[in-house]
């Protein structure tokens, strides 16, 4: 008999509920609260393997092409994500955060969180950092 391969997660999945509803009210604690203990949507260049769970894709940032700047962006939601980046999406834990920012923190200059709307915020890798505890 073959192996049940595991369902698809539904576009409905990839949203926090809480880091939407921190957005919304501009509220710098919750929004911090709600990375800390809640999964953040990040865009993919490259999805990761189906079937092996060690492969999480590979994240897509942005490169200011004037400056170099490298900027991360993370949702609340995939419908918040504008179409002209790369289609795929990830849902990932605060420890995927923390690990993410602790490793490329250097480089990374900037973090947008729902950069098209309907209610971004900007903050530093080491503020996220900061927040995640």
């Amino acid at each position: 008999m073959a192996a049940k391969k595991s369902p698809k997660p539904r576009p409905e999945e990839f949203r926090s509920e809480a880091l939407a509803q921190a957005l919304e009210k501009q509220d710098v604690a919750a929004v911090a609260l709600a990375l800390r203990h809640g999964n953040t949507v990040v865009p993919l260049l490259r999805a990761g393997v189906r079937d092996n769970p060690l492969d999480g894709g590979e994240v897509w940032t942005f490169r200011d092409p004037n400056t170099g700047d490298v900027a991360l962006l993370l949702f609340s939601d995939a419908k918040n994500k504008p179409t002209n980046l790369p289609p795929g999406v990830g849902i990932y834990s605060p420890e995927w955060l923390r690990q993410f920012l602790t490793q490329h923190g250097e480089t990374i200059t900037t973090v947008f969180l729902d950069i098209a709307g309907p209610h971004p915020m900007q903050a530093s890798p080491d503020d996220l950092l900061k927040a995640l505890g």
